[in-house]
């Protein structure tokens, strides 16, 4: 399985890939949240220095209970970024928005990959964009939006459910001409999911693996790794989110979003010998 786009590919049986998170907002859940451009840069340098394969930007935080911002403030936030860096990295970047405008934005400025939460749902106008562009396109599971997800969330059948989302965001990209090989998918830890579903998803990650496209997960810093180690807030949950990591790429992960990319980089690596049996 691979995913191919202008310069890069991605071949997902060689290893795990490592998306690392660049959020230029000033209310990022983790409390890694830039607004200063000079900084930012300096961190992806510094997050692809570490070991990052993508870097992930995102002008709006949509942890729980967050407040949408207009198409403008996430270009004015997202853009100049994504500017400077495409003109010198050579690691593929990727716009983490819903907002159709906000990635066509993006994607002028040199960014090459579409992460959008919604799973296309949100703007209609976001396939239309995608298929123009050409480019691969995660798209993730989401109950509800950012500020109502977490209003305890009820699912029938976890499992199921996020699948059938799924299944629909796949044909509604194949509708708009977006290439098979060009879909990613991501059940979306955190986003509408109560703490045993969080748990449930990561146990039964390889279920995914039956929709036949890449799987990318994002347990990075997240609120139910605080919750089993007693309250630990977000920047003490490295060990925490290492051992998610580890179990979903041993689970059928091929993409793992992350805060702490020199970290996790160590920890895919030697997930990917032990499913893999070598060591390249």
């Amino acid at each position: 399985m691979k995913i191919a786009w202008s310069n890069f590919s991605l071949d997902f049986s060689k290893k795990t890939y490592i998306m690392g998170i660049l959020n230029v907002t000033p209310d990022s859940f983790s409390g890694d949240g830039l607004s200063d451009k000079s900084l930012s840069i300096k961190k992806a340098f510094k997050m692809i220095e570490d070991g990052a394969d993508i870097i992930d930007i995102g002008g709006e935080s949509t942890r729980p209970g967050s407040e949408p911002v207009s198409s403008e403030e996430e270009i004015r936030r997202a853009i100049p970024v994504i500017e400077a860096l495409a003109k010198d990295i050579k690691a593929p970047i990727s716009i983490d928005t819903y907002k159709a405008e906000v990635a066509r934005r993006a994607l002028d400025a040199g960014a090459s990959i579409v992460n959008d939460i919604s799973g296309l749902r949100f703007d209609p106008e976001m396939p239309k964009v995608v298929s123009e562009y050409k480019v691969p396109v995660v798209l993730m599971h989401i109950k509800g939006n950012p500020k109502t997800m977490q209003k305890e969330p009820v699912y029938e059948a976890l499992i199921p459910e996020i699948m059938d989302y799924l299944r629909i965001s796949i044909r509604l990209a194949l509708k708009f001409g977006i290439a098979e090989d060009k879909i990613i998918i991501d059940p979306g830890i955190g986003f509408g999911k109560t703490f045993d579903h969080n748990l449930e998803i990561i146990s039964r990650l390889h279920e995914f693996t039956l929709l036949e496209k890449p799987i990318l997960i994002g347990p990075s810093r997240k609120a139910f790794i605080g919750k089993i180690l007693n309250g630990a807030p977000a920047s003490e949950r490295l060990e925490g989110t290492a051992a998610a990591v580890a179990i979903s790429i041993f689970n059928g992960a091929n993409i793992i979003r992350v805060h702490d990319v020199k970290e996790m980089r160590k920890v895919a690596k030697v997930a990917d010998a032990i499913k893999r049996e070598s060591i390249n």
